[in-house]
């Protein structure tokens, strides 16, 4: 017994697929481009391959991310909002979890989860790009780095830099500023970016009411400076999962996966 799930996020599309016993078998990652049809059906023969099955073999698929309409008749059985799909999919690998804090490429989420992935609150930021990957992907290009190795150099900063502007637009121009003066270290810059970022998306944690274990999902999960951040504002050791970018398409897998089981009266 297959079941999908397909998270197809502005950046990235993924797809896990799980047996009934919700063994994951399978995962793909692929950039979304501008073609989601043609991302989708990409990731989904990647899985396939992987497991040696086609798409008539899945049983019950749900999809979630921001192109979850335009890929459900034909990829998708029904769909979830990214909310359901990353408490489900934080679950899944730490039980024990009562928040999640994901940071997507175009917004931030905040969720408080009960002990079976149930949402008891949220808070979302889908208006500005402060505070999300986007933000992050622009800074890193300005330093002349990716993503991840930024978070890294950041772990070097001896006294981070505050970088006050609430506009991804007027930080960078902030962030020029600063590296145009002489002494400045730009690996305290580098922390002050994460820090930035931690200081928006912890609004949405405080009203969300998150309390720990709090788990980190997405691609920015991969960075550990904000990792770093996160942990030295909340005080608690943040979870992040074994492949935070796959827990959206995780949890609409295992959202599937009930139910298929509720449908047919199976246990």
């Amino acid at each position: 017994m297959i079941f999908a799930g397909i998270d197809i996020g502005s950046t990235t599309t993924e797809v896990v697929l799980l047996d009934e016993n919700k063994k994951i078998l399978a995962t793909s990652q692929v950039l979304t481009g501008f073609a989601l049809e043609e991302a989708a059906e990409k990731a989904f023969a990647i899985c396939c391959e992987q497991v040696g099955c086609t798409r008539a073999d899945i049983l019950y698929s749900v999809s979630t991310g921001y192109g979850r309409e335009l890929v459900l008749a034909e990829f998708a059985d029904e769909q979830y909002t990214e909310i359901a799909c990353h408490a489900k999919g934080a679950n899944y690998w730490f039980p024990e979890a009562r928040g999640v804090i994901d940071i997507g490429g175009q917004d931030s989420k905040a969720i408080a989860i009960n002990d079976v992935g149930g949402i008891t609150g949220f808070a979302m930021n889908d208006k500005c790009a402060a505070g999300t990957g986007r933000f992050l992907d622009v800074m890193a290009g300005i330093m002349g780095l990716d993503v991840g190795e930024m978070g890294r150099q950041s772990l070097l900063a001896t006294k981070p830099v505050l970088v006050s502007s609430i506009c991804t637009v007027f930080a960078e121009s902030e962030v020029i500023s600063l590296l145009s003066k002489k002494g400045t270290d730009p690996h305290d810059i580098m922390a002050g970016i994460h820090e930035s970022v931690v200081r928006r998306v912890n609004m949405l944690v405080q009203k969300a009411q998150l309390i720990p274990p709090i788990v980190m999902s997405g691609g920015v999960a991969k960075n550990a400076g904000v990792v770093k951040a996160f942990e030295d504002v909340l005080k608690t050791k943040i979870l992040i999962p074994e492949d935070p970018q796959s827990i959206g398409a995780l949890g609409a897998a295992i959202l599937a996966r009930n139910k298929y089981f509720s449908k047919n009266n199976l246990n």
